[in-house]
C-alpha cells in the first residue's frame, strides 16, 4: 500500500532528510586516504545523534552499522570496519539515513579519493546526472516507469548499465515502503505518481554488466565482473509544484 503524506508529515520528513543529508555531506568531506570505513561510520552516527535523529540503517534487517560504505566494485551494502582503510584512487559509495519523530530520510553518493582514473570520473558523473534525469520525471500524474526509463536511457546511451536486482523505493514511517522505483522501465507504465508520495530514487550504475552477486557476509553486493560501480540517491516528494528533493544538503 502506498502511503501519501500530509503537509505536516512532509515537514517532519524534511527534518529527517536534513539530518540524513548533513551526515552524508560530513562523511564525504572526511573521506581521504588512510581513514577507515569504521571511522567514517562513527562520524555519521555521532552527527545523526547530535542532530536529534536516529541512524535508521543500524539494526535494519540486522545490518550492523549506521552507513553502508562500498568501495570500487562494491555496489551497495558494504559493511564498515575498523580495519579497512580507504586508499588513494578508490571510489567510495556511502548510503545512509536518519529517522526523526517516526519518519525517515535516505540518501547516497559516490566520492572520489584523491586522483582517480578518467573512466571512474565519467562513471561517477554519469550516475549522478542520471539521478537528476530521473527526478525530473517524478511529477504528479506521471508513472514510475517514466523515472526508470529516464535513468536507464541516460546511462545506457553512455555505455554503462543499471543494476536490475536492487531498486529505489517509497520512504516514510518505514525506511522502505511501496512503491518500488526501478532504474529501468518503460515510460507510461507502472504506478501513477500523485501528490504526497515520497520516494527514494537511487541509480546504481555499473561500468560493465548489470549483473551482481552478494558476498558471503550476506550483505555486500558486488559487480559480477569486478568492474566499478557508482551509486547516488535522493529522497524526493511528489508535489503540485513538481518534484522536491528533501535530502539536498
Amino acid at each position: 500500500m502506498i502511503i501519501l503524506k500530509t503537509g505536516r508529515e512532509l515537514e517532519i520528513m524534511k527534518e529527517a532528510c536534513r539530518i540524513s543529508a548533513g551526515a552524508l555531506k560530513l562523511v564525504g568531506e572526511a573521506i581521504e586516504p588512510g581513514i577507515t570505513t569504521g571511522e567514517l561510520d562513527r562520524l555519521a552516527e555521532e552527527y545523526i545523534l547530535k542532530q536529534g535523529g536516529k541512524p535508521n540503517f543500524k539494526g535494519y534487517g540486522g545490518f550492523p552499522a549506521t552507513a553502508c560504505i562500498s568501495i570500487n566494485d562494491e555496489v551497495i551494502h558494504g559493511i564498515p570496519s575498523k580495519e579497512r582503510k580507504i586508499k588513494a584512487g578508490d571510489i567510495v559509495s556511502v548510503d545512509l539515513g536518519a529517522s526523526y519523530d517516526g519518519y525517515n530520510g535516505d540518501n547516497a553518493a559516490t566520492f572520489a579519493v584523491g586522483e582517480i582514473s578518467p573512466e571512474a570520473k565519467r562513471l561517477i558523473k554519469t550516475t549522478e546526472e542520471s539521478l537528476y534525469e530521473g527526478i525530473k520525471m517524478a511529477r504528479h500524474g506521471g508513472r514510475i516507469g517514466d523515472i526508470g526509463h529516464a535513468v536507464q536511457k541516460y546511462v545506457e546511451e553512455r555505455g554503462y548499465s543499471v543494476v536490475r536486482q536492487f531498486v529505489g523505493h517509497g520512504v516514510g514511517t518505514s525506511l522502505h515502503e511501496a512503491p518500488e522505483v526501478p532504474n529501468f522501465g518503460n515510460p507510461g507504465h507502472g504506478v501513477r505518481l500523485v501528490n504526497g508520495m515520497t520516494i527514494a530514487i537511487e541509480p546504481m550504475v555499473n561500468m560493465g554488466t548489470y549483473n551482481v552477486r552478494t558476498l558471503s557476509n550476506n550483505w555486500t553486493v558486488v559487480t559480477a565482473d569486478g568492474k566499478l560501480s557508482a551509486h547516488f540517491e535522493h529522497t524526493v516528494a511528489i508535489t503540485s509544484d513538481g518534484p522536491v528533493i528533501l535530502t539536498r544538503a
